[in-house]
């Protein structure tokens, strides 16, 4: 099986890490010319990648393609693209639908997948919708993955995926803080890297708490956990990440 990217961004480079550490089996893995520098250094860090003189021949040469690519370019270039029907389309598109990517490509073999920079490490949650055996197999390999019917839901998933700056900025504010209070950098920031890392990982080893329930069992009454969520609260900081949610939400 030979696999097909348009678009070669920072997703592009990190599904393809996440495949060349997995234990898929394919033959050769096409790439489009488009961003010559990524593209150059992917080819060198792996032998199966080859770049595509255009976007025809990489679909041409390849069983599955994945739209990497922004909406606005996905709008522009999809329509002048011939897909076979044996072709299978992997859409990584945020705000193309279903519908629209059918109409565009005249093909009915696509998937919507919603994947994180994460899945470079083989990590994290992987949404597929629709349901689909090939792609549930496929992806499996790269991370966790969650299959959902209704297209209308991913929405949801599509959204939340965009607090990852917000994170990182989460994160480095403490850093920052702890700095101003006398600690060196190079001490704040491995201190808050694996602080983060460490409440994350202990989400999923308490699968059988809610994170309701979570949020209860780590603070006690008049405790230093229990006085800086009040804080947040009295001070609408989630109420402001809802808002943000609400927002984002109405543009997919």
């Amino acid at each position: 099986m030979n696999l097909g990217f348009i678009g070669t961004g920072h997703i592009t480079t990190s599904v393809i890490e996440g495949i060349f550490k997995s234990k898929l089996k394919f033959n050769k893995v096409y790439i489009s010319p488009r961003n010559k520098l990524i593209a150059k250094k992917l080819s060198k860090r792996f032998k199966k990648i080859y770049i595509s003189n255009n976007n025809q021949q990489l679909v041409d040469n390849s069983h599955w393609i994945f739209l990497a690519i922004t909406p606005k370019v996905g709008k522009k270039i999809l329509r002048l693209l011939n897909f076979k029907k044996k072709k299978k389309i992997i859409s990584f598109i945020s705000t193309i639908k279903l519908k629209d990517l059918k109409k565009l490509t005249k093909s009915r073999n696509i998937t919507r997948v919603i994947p994180l920079p994460f899945i470079g490490m083989r990590k994290g949650p992987i949404i597929i919708s629709p349901i689909d055996k090939q792609s549930k197999n496929f992806f499996n390999h790269l991370g966790t993955t969650l299959e959902i019917n209704d297209e209308k839901l991913s929405k949801g998933f599509w959204s939340t995926s965009s607090f990852m700056a917000s994170f990182y900025n989460l994160i480095s504010v403490t850093s920052e803080w702890l700095i101003s209070k006398g600690i060196k950098k190079k001490e704040a920031e491995k201190y808050v890297r694996e602080l983060f890392y460490a409440l994350s990982a202990d989400t999923l080893n308490k699968k059988d708490i809610s994170l309701k329930q979570l949020v209860k069992v780590s603070q006690t009454p008049g405790g230093t956990n229990a006085f800086v969520l009040k804080n947040l609260k009295k001070n609408k900081f989630y109420q402001a990440q809802r808002k943000a949610l609400n927002s984002i939400f109405k543009k997919f």
